[in-house]
């Protein structure tokens, strides 16, 4: 004679029952067959589950259990689909949660991150995301992030670094001009929100590093590294000066100075005496070493209303006109 399984413990079966809850939630809809094929039991223990989960709860203040104190779930769906769908939640909504607004920002965090090359298969990401939606209180707004080029240049330069080869792009240098290139990777690094190759340039002879958004045409090649990283010495600051570089005079807060020190060559005494040098933010006259105007504008963008460029006066034109022209995009977007 057959021996029968011995029942569950009852410990067991109380991890079920508090996994079963977060399980139909996640769902929110789901047939019995397809619970049970997740938990490795039989439709009519699931069935069983669900039935004792409708007299669950937690009682109210008059230490009974009314209607609105124990789970329920749509016993239409149940009996005659076999579907699980829950109706009521016990203390669950009473939880904290995000609002629309911080669901929305953790969202489109996520979707950056998911647009990286190590993440772009994974699924976790894509289940967080939607239990962000599920569980916010209120519907998040509908958010898409684009897919930059550097996330697809990051992943052909991550394959170059690990198979030893070199790579070969068009590059857009400080003056504007284009120049095909052919670099031996040696380190990636971001900044801020920028991607920054660290190579061995075999157009230069020597160490460069290239912004991968200024890249274009980019592949890895066939061809075996000539140099790697410690063959050679990589640069430690962002900024590198040359001969070419030009000096611009800037008023900017101190507590500003830290974040762009790799441009500052000099700080001048505050204006306003010694009270106003022991501000941490009062405001000091810089002197910043540069490459082009460019990279001056990117600067002063990325602290608005923290740097105000002085000097030369070509700098602070090449300056205005970039506003100028960001706002007149605004001003022809909106019609006025």
């Amino acid at each position: 004679m057959a021996k029968r399984p011995a029942a569950p413990r009852a410990q067991d079966k109380l991890i079920f029952l508090l996994s079963l809850v977060p399980y139909l939630i996640d769902r929110e809809r789901v047939t019995v067959d397809e619970a049970a094929r997740h938990f490795g039991l039989s439709p009519r223990q699931i069935r069983e589950a669900v039935e004792l989960l409708t007299v669950s709860g937690v009682p109210g203040d008059t230490r009974q259990y009314l209607a609105g104190d124990l789970f329920d779930i749509d016993w239409g769906s149940f009996e005659e689909d076999d579907e699980i769908v829950l109706t009521h939640r016990v203390a669950l909504d009473d939880s904290p949660r995000f609002s629309a607004r911080e669901a929305s920002a953790l969202i489109a965090g996520l979707q950056s991150l998911q647009r990286l090359p190590e993440f772009v298969d994974s699924d976790v990401i894509g289940g967080v995301m939607a239990k962000l939606a599920r569980g916010a209180s209120s519907a998040p707004g509908q958010l898409a992030v684009t897919e930059s080029y550097s996330a697809n240049a990051v992943g052909i330069i991550r394959s170059a670094l690990a198979a030893g080869h070199s790579v070969a792009f068009d590059y857009v240098d400080a003056s504007g001009a284009t120049e095909a290139r052919l670099v031996d990777p040696l380190r990636l690094e971001s900044q801020d929100q920028d991607w920054y190759l660290y190579g061995w340039c075999h157009l230069r002879e020597a160490t460069r590093r290239f912004r991968l958004d200024r890249m274009t045409e980019l592949r890895e090649t066939e061809a075996e590294v000539v140099f790697r990283e410690a063959d050679v010495v990589v640069p430690t600051a962002l900024f590198e000066p040359s001969d070419s570089d030009r000096n611009v005079t800037v008023l900017v807060r101190r507590s500003v100075l830290p974040l762009i020190d790799d441009y500052v060559v000099a700080v001048d005494s505050a204006p306003g005496g010694s009270a106003a040098r022991e501000d941490s933010d009062a405001e000091v006259t810089a002197t910043l070493r540069l490459a082009h105007h460019h990279g001056l504008k990117r600067l002063v963008a990325a602290h608005p209303g923290l740097i105000t460029v002085l000097g030369p006066a070509d700098a602070r034109d090449a300056v205005a006109d970039w506003a100028a022209a960001g706002l007149a995009q605004y001003r022809t977007t909106s019609g006025s």
